[in-house]
């Protein structure tokens, strides 16, 4: 059947297996929002988020209902606990790991092994978080509401800062930028003004960033997309510098 075929083939599998970990992660969250606060999205803003950055993966509907209902039954499965580690990359290159995960001890294990062969190490608690600073992050489609207006409406939630950007599907958004405890205002404020919200989170915006060369940016990548690729990661974050910075 040809080249065309086998990339095409290969193609689709890499996308299939993309959608498989973004629906485990979206699940999950999913799962630790209805044991936090319930099953009803009206009355948990945790779980509304949830669903939010469900929907932006392209979670099918039936699926992120089977999550709520496994979540929320007698027989609830999982018990997932979100759990940050924080260790050291190749070249003192700082790095958060979060994750949510129902068997810390294989979890550590396993991000222990990965910053090892990564020239790294895993560190302590408190070693690293302190270069960080945790912000709520909202991702909003551009052209939702008048941008200046917007910025001075939302300084009464906690807006720290609205920044332009492009998504992976290439669409102009915005990116707003809360502290950690105005999250809820700020989600009460984008959801009064109907705005429509991609995606938001709790992120680590890193107080300092580092320029590396090619080749050491390069270790750090694998490390990133190693520990990325198991399925108790939800999200790594370090201080390297963007590479059109270096």
């Amino acid at each position: 059947m040809g080249r065309d075929f086998e990339n095409r083939k290969n193609a689709i599998l890499k996308r299939g297996a993309r959608d498989a970990k973004a629906f485990t992660k979206a699940g999950r969250q999913i799962s630790i929002a209805v044991k936090a606060g319930g099953p009803d999205p009206d009355a948990n803003p945790a779980l509304r988020r949830a669903i939010q950055n469900a929907r932006a993966v392209q979670m099918p509907k039936d699926k992120i209902l089977s999550a709520i209902e496994k979540a929320s039954g007698a027989n609830a499965g999982d018990d997932f606990q979100e759990v940050l580690y924080e260790g050291y990359g190749p070249h003192g290159i700082p790095m958060l790991v979060v994750t949510a995960t129902d068997n810390p001890t294989r979890t550590v294990a396993n991000v222990r092994s990965y910053f090892k062969k990564g020239g790294g190490a895993l560190g302590t608690s408190g070693s690293v978080a302190f270069l960080f600073d945790q912000f709520g992050t909202f991702v909003v489609e551009a052209g939702s509401a008048d941008r200046d207006e917007l910025e001075l409406e939302l300084i009464d939630a906690g807006l720290e800062r609205l920044e332009d950007d492009v998504n992976e599907d290439g669409k102009d958004v915005w990116v707003i930028y809360c502290g950690r405890d105005s999250f809820a205002a700020m989600q009460s404020a984008l959801e009064a003004r109907q705005l429509n919200v991609i995606s938001s989170a709790m992120t680590w915006v890193p107080k300092t960033t580092t320029t590396l060369g090619d080749a050491e940016r390069e270790e750090i990548e694998d490390l990133i997309e190693k520990l990325e690729e198991d399925d108790d990661v939800q999200a790594v974050y370090c201080n390297l510098a963007p590479s059109d910075a270096a």
